[in-house]
């Protein structure tokens, strides 16, 4: 029988001394580390500190931010060469949405699209048009101020509505998106000053509804600068308007704007004087803002200066060419009652004959190239005027000089003057449309220009009207014409001006250093460009008109 380990120990052997030993050693003692911060607080350690329910939402937010700037890497990578001035279609959809807070109520806020097209395009300027991203209509100061710092907010364009009778395209929205405010709602007369000849108003009042309330209230005053039909202060003011009172009275950039309330592109409401008449204290900052076209800040609040209603005739002579008309003005102007001229206005034979065919006036009057006078005064001194006309325009060929004969009648016939418009598109008939255009030049020219302008008029095939506040040398030739492809026609004759169409002959009209000033004014005040962009500066070096 075998037995086991026969002649040696049984621990000898290896097996048996290696379980012995390891039967000695001591257990070693297991160390539980501490988690360190990093491990406590991300959402991804085991040793989370706080419960699932957080570190899954802490996980959501992780993944979410990064996904988000990996989103704006590869945007700016694949539309690196997108304009990035202005806000993008992201940015402005929440700025629409702060402006629905920040002025509730029902259609202040608009972002229909027939509503934004229509605000963003006139079907009278041919100009480039887009429409507005929204429409909001505030009431007050303060609602402009609130539209303006969510705009700068969001960097999104601003571009001011109001009487909309723009025809250089001043209208007109950013094509990367815009908002139009449309202060055609703020409309109320705040105060009216009548032992100081002023009164205060909201932006968008209308100049005759201003007029027609002072008539009713018995108020012996009227604010003098007539331009188109429905044009509101915030917009006269804006274009340095005109009008037919001019030979009178002057224009915007006169001092029938006391001051300004105006709400700067920074969000500060500014005024730019006092009520009183006369300052000398430091620059005319109201004068900053006539002309700017709502490019250094939205004009809420006006003082206008208003001047004693005058008793007044209106009288009407005709003349066998336009020449010979507007060459008796000046000398009716330069003599001793040329003060008493309220208005001078050059209808040619096409304009007469638009009248005639408007329906509006009770009988017609012979179609030749007419001068509307409105004489003011006294009765003995419109009497002495009258006579004076009378003498000077039969020395130029007049065929004759005849005072309206009711009052209804001169209402009448300058009503159809202010529609001149809309009379020469009726004139041209069903389909037709209109090019304006609007040339001052030194009254010392100006026969012989409107003279040679009906002429190449009529030697291109152009029919078109003619009007004119010849006695400032200011007129504008209607073009008329149905099929778009007739407008090269009219390109010949070259333009003057600002707004959409016209900015770039700026620098030629004012100058190179005149209109870099501007542009200095303009970065200064609003540097972001938010106000009215794309309108009244020129975009390269100045273009020449065409002789």
């Amino acid at each position: 029988m075998f037995r086991l380990g026969l002649g040696r120990q049984p621990w000898r052997f290896p097996v048996v001394q290696r379980r012995l030993y390891a039967a000695k050693r001591p257990i070693p003692k297991v160390v539980t580390k501490e988690p360190s911060t990093f491990s406590r607080y991300s959402p991804w350690s085991p040793h989370f500190a706080y419960s699932w329910k957080a570190q899954s939402f802490l996980q959501g937010i992780t993944y979410a931010i990064g996904l988000l700037l990996a989103t704006q890497y590869v945007d700016s990578i694949l539309f690196s060469n997108v304009d990035q001035q202005y806000g993008s279609e992201r940015e402005i959809r929440i700025a629409i949405e702060k402006l629905k807070l920040a002025l509730p109520g029902e259609d202040t806020v608009s972002t229909d699209p027939e509503v934004l097209k229509s605000y963003g395009s006139s079907d009278n300027s041919y100009h480039p048009a887009s429409p507005h991203s929204v429409v909001v209509r505030p009431s007050s100061t303060e609602d402009v101020v609130k539209i303006v710092n969510i705009a700068r907010g969001y960097r999104v364009p601003i571009v001011v509505s109001s009487g909309a009778t723009s025809l250089e395209g001043h209208f007109s929205g950013v094509p990367t998106g815009s908002i139009c405010v449309d202060v055609s709602g703020m409309d109320q007369i705040i105060q009216i000053n009548e032992a100081d000849s002023d009164l205060v108003c909201q932006a968008g009042a209308r100049w005759e509804d201003i007029n027609r309330t002072l008539k009713e209230d018995g108020i012996p005053l009227f604010f003098p600068l007539d331009p188109g039909p429905g044009a509101t202060i915030g917009g006269m003011v804006g274009t340095g308007c005109s009008g037919t009172n001019a030979v009178r009275y002057g224009t915007a950039k006169a001092e029938w704007f006391l001051n300004l309330t105006v709400v700067l592109p920074n969000g500060e409401v500014i005024k730019t004087r006092r009520r009183s008449r006369k300052s000398a204290a430091g620059f005319d900052t109201t004068k900053l803002f006539i002309g700017a076209e709502g490019t250094l800040g939205i004009v809420t609040e006006a003082t206008l200066r208003l001047a004693p209603r005058l008793p007044t005739k209106v009288a009407m002579a005709q003349f066998p060419s336009i020449e010979k008309a507007v060459d008796a003005v000046q000398e009716i102007l330069n003599s001793p009652y040329g003060a008493n001229f309220q208005c001078v206005e050059l209808l040619d034979n096409n304009m007469m004959d638009a009248i005639n065919k408007s329906g509006v006036i009770e009988h017609t009057y012979p179609v030749s190239d007419t001068l509307f006078f409105k004489i003011q005064g006294s009765p003995e001194s419109i009497k002495l005027a009258a006579k004076e006309a009378q003498t000077i325009t039969k020395k130029h060929s007049s065929s004759q000089f005849v005072f309206a004969k009711t009052d209804e009648e001169a209402d009448d016939l300058w009503r159809n003057r202010k529609h001149a418009l809309t009379s020469s598109i009726a004139y041209a008939g069903p389909g037709a449309k209109c090019w304006t255009t609007d040339v001052c030049v030194p009254v010392s020219r100006l026969p012989q220009l409107v003279a040679e302008s009906k002429k190449d008029l009529e030697e291109a095939g152009i029919l078109s009207t003619i009007v004119g506040h010849v006695g400032d040398g200011n007129f504008h030739a209607l073009l008329l014409f149905k099929n778009d492809d007739d407008l090269g026609k009219s390109f010949r004759t070259g333009e003057h001006g600002v707004g959409v169409g016209k900015k770039e002959y700026l620098i030629e009209e004012l100058g190179e250093g005149t209109v870099e000033l501007m542009k200095t004014i303009k970065n200064a005040v609003d540097p972001q460009n938010l106000l009215n962009p794309g309108k009244l500066y020129p975009d390269g070096p100045p273009k020449k008109v065409t002789k």
